[in-house]
C-alpha cells in the first residue's frame, strides 16, 4: 500500500504518525482528537467536539482532511438555517427537476456550532449520520465514503442555542473535550509564522494519505480479535451505567457496539492486532459520557456523566 508520494504506508499506526506530523505544521497539541477522527473513520462514526472557541476545532478539521487528502464541507449552523441547507434540494433548470447536492456530500463534513440551529435541521444529519445517506423526494441517495461528520459545539453559551436531542447524541462515536493548550504549547502557537491572523504552514500541510489508505486502516481494525473476557468487560461497563442511582438514562446497545470498534480501533492504531482492558478502560469517558441522563437529584449535587462514568469503571471488575 502506498500513498501519493509513493511511500510504503503498512499500518494503521504509521498512517497516524503522519497525519499527526502534518497536522502538527498548523495545530499544536490537540493529539487526542487526531486520534479520535482517525479511529472514527475507520469504524465508520462520527465526533462531537467540545470545546471554547478559539482552540483551533474548525482548523483542525481542515487541517486532517487536508493531509487524508478527503473531500471537506463546512456548514456553518445558525437558527435561520432548514434542512435542505444540509442535504441539498430539487431545483428546475431548463424545465426539469434537477438535485442540487447539499454540503452533506463530502468524506468529512465538519458541522461547526451544530447547537446553533433548531432541531429540525440538527434532524437533517440523523439519516446521513446512521445510513451514510439521505432521502431527497423519495429518492435515497449515497454518500462519499468514508464520510464522518465533526460536529463543535461551544458548552459556554446557552443563550440562542438548542440542546442536541439524546438520539442525535447517541450517533455519535465520540464526544471530545478540547481544551486550551498548556504555556508551553501556547508560547509555540505564536512562534509560528503568519499572514495577518493565518498560519502560512496551513499552505505547506502535504497529503499523506488518500482513501485507499482509509480503506486499508479500516482492514486492519476489522482483523483485531478480543476474547469473550473483553466482551462481557464492554457489556458490564454499559449495563452498570444503567443500575446506577445517578443515571435516569443509561448507554444504548449502540454504545456498546461503539465501545467495542472504538477499542478495536485504538488497539490497531498501538500496533496491536487484540484489545486489551486498558483500550476498552481509556476510552470509555468519550463514548459513553454524552449518552447519559443523569438525574435532577444528581445535577443538583453537581455529579455529571464523568464522574458517573468513573464510579462505573471503578465498580466494574477488569479482566485479568
Amino acid at each position: 500500500m502506498t500513498n501519493q508520494s509513493g511511500d510504503d504506508i503498512s499500518s494503521f499506526g504509521e498512517l497516524r504518525t503522519r497525519v499527526k506530523a502534518e497536522v502538527s505544521k498548523v495545530v499544536i497539541g490537540q493529539d487526542h482528537v487526531i486520534d479520535a477522527v482517525l479511529a472514527a473513520m475507520c469504524v465508520g462514526g462520527h465526533v462531537l467536539l467540545e470545546g471554547p472557541p478559539g482552540t483551533a476545532k474548525t482548523l483542525l478539521a481542515a487541517t486532517l482532511s487536508k493531509s487524508l487528502g478527503t473531500s471537506f464541507k463546512r456548514i456553518q449552523f445558525t437558527p435561520d438555517m432548514l434542512p435542505s441547507d444540509v442535504t441539498g434540494t430539487m431545483t428546475l433548470r431548463g424545465g426539469e427537476l434537477v438535485y442540487r447536492p447539499g454540503p452533506v456530500f463530502a468524506n468529512i463534513v465538519l458541522a461547526d456550532e451544530i447547537n446553533r440551529t433548531p432541531p429540525k435541521t440538527q434532524a437533517s444529519l440523523l439519516e446521513a449520520m446512521q445510513e451514510a445517506q439521505v432521502t431527497i423526494d423519495g429518492e435515497p441517495r449515497a454518500l462519499p465514503s468514508p464520510f464522518t461528520v465533526i460536529a463543535t459545539e461551544n458548552p459556554i453559551e446557552y443563550e440562542g442555542t438548542y440542546p442536541l436531542p439524546e438520539a442525535q447524541l447517541d450517533r455519535f462515536l465520540l464526544k471530545v473535550q478540547v481544551l486550551y493548550p498548556s504555556a508551553l504549547e501556547e508560547l509555540e502557537v505564536l512562534k509560528q509564522g503568519r499572514l495577518g491572523l493565518n498560519p502560512l504552514a496551513f499552505d505547506n500541510v502535504s497529503t499523506v494519505a488518500g482513501i485507499n489508505e482509509i480503506g486499508q486502516a479500516k482492514r486492519e481494525v476489522e482483523l483485531v480479535h478480543s476474547n469473550e473476557e473483553i466482551m462481557r468487560y464492554v457489556v458490564n461497563i454499559v449495563q452498570a451505567t444503567r443500575n446506577l442511582p445517578s443515571i435516569s438514562l443509561g448507554a444504548s446497545t449502540r454504545a456498546a457496539v461503539h465501545l467495542y470498534m472504538v477499542a478495536k480501533a485504538f488497539a490497531s492504531m498501538s500496533g496491536r492486532n487484540y484489545v486489551t482492558p486498558d483500550d476498552v478502560y481509556s476510552i470509555a469517558p468519550s463514548v459513553l459520557c454524552h449518552r447519559l441522563v443523569m438525574t435532577p437529584e444528581a445535577e443538583l449535587d453537581r455529579f455529571g456523566p464523568e464522574d458517573a462514568i468513573a464510579a462505573v469503571l471503578n465498580s466494574v471488575p477488569i479482566p485479568r
